[in-house]
């Protein structure tokens, strides 16, 4: 159910047809022979192959692509889109947490206070970072880059691509539960645009804590949830195989959030996913970004702190019970 080669297990038929339009090209530059016409039609079965796997995509095979190894992470996403990007670390509390990246940067020329979650790059990085799960030093970071940006009245960009906070002793030893809740509480009430974009995965509050936004935007095949599909099946059915199923329950997907009002904006992706092409990738998020935060420029503080509140206000359907 993983990944292999960089290749996902629905994509195999397509990978092996690709494979074999390459030995053809390869077989006809060394024996000088015409086969020009069976490559035109194993390039056409590719290309309706293609279509057929990417535009039916499971919610599980999203969640994959979600995870895949090679999909762009919040430093590739600031490398393409900002400029002047100055990196500030640590909590002023305990210390640095290398899994939340934040700092000044420029959009378009503007200064923005850019701040996000980042797995790594190679198996090194990772560790390093913790494969993108904060520490509570991390969201303490964010939040003091956070209140740094309102008192100077920048806007303020998050990249969210986290499984979730980490889970560990320590964590809650320092008071995860406390920075993920003063972070919300306090987001609420920036008076700076705030604008989001669920870039991987969205898990949980270690997701939340940093996209209590003006808008929420999302990629084509990322995802967003209370809790990831595999913990959901452990709870529901004791059996973490049933990932799948929990992950269709769950409504998880950008589309799905769109319908829900949960989400403003869902940015397409190349065929594939975003690791197909990452400077595409980050000028369609950039035009979109861009795009989200002008109307938001025009509001004064008590407009952004009320658009912000009425956005969360109207997710979720209830009733009243006499």
């Amino acid at each position: 159910m993983g990944i292999t080669n960089g290749q996902l297990p629905f994509e195999k038929p397509l990978v092996e047809l690709r494979e074999k339009i390459e030995e053809l090209q390869k077989f006809t530059q060394e024996k000088s022979i015409d086969l020009s016409d069976e490559i035109a039609t194993l390039e056409e079965k590719a290309r309706r192959l293609e279509e057929e796997i990417y535009g039916n995509l499971t919610t599980w095979q999203k969640v994959q692509i979600a995870r895949h190894a090679s999909r762009p992470t919040t430093t590739d996403y600031i490398r393409f889109i900002f400029t002047d990007f100055m990196e500030l670390h640590g909590d002023r509390l305990y210390g640095d947490d290398p899994a939340i990246i934040g700092g000044i940067a420029k959009l378009d020329g503007r200064p923005v206070t850019v701040i996000g979650h980042e797995r790594g790059k190679d198996t090194k990085d990772k560790i390093a970072r913790n494969f993108g799960l904060p520490h509570p030093e991390g969201y303490r970071k964010a939040l003091r880059l956070m209140q740094q940006a309102d008192k100077f009245g920048r806007p303020i960009i998050c990249f969210v691509d986290t499984q979730g906070a980490h889970p560990g002793v320590e964590a809650e030893e320092r008071g995860q539960s406390e920075a993920i809740a003063r972070n919300l509480r306090e987001m609420a009430g920036f008076r700076v645009p705030i604008v989001c974009i669920v870039t991987g995965e969205g898990g949980s509050g270690g997701a939340l804590a940093i996209s209590v936004g003006n808008r929420l935007l999302m990629l084509e095949h990322a995802y967003y949830s209370v809790i990831s599909p595999e913990g959901a099946a452990a709870i529901l059915w004791r059996d973490a195989a049933k990932a799948q199923e929990a992950a269709d329950a769950l409504q998880i997907t950008a589309q799905d959030l769109e319908k829900l009002g949960v989400v403003e904006r869902v940015i397409p992706e190349p065929k594939g996913g975003a690791h197909k092409d990452p400077a595409g990738q980050a000028k369609e998020i950039k035009e979109a970004l861009l795009e989200s935060l002008h109307p938001l420029l025009e509001m004064d503080g008590d407009q952004l702190v009320l658009d912000r509140h009425r956005k969360f206000e109207k997710i979720g359907v209830y009733r009243t019970v006499d």
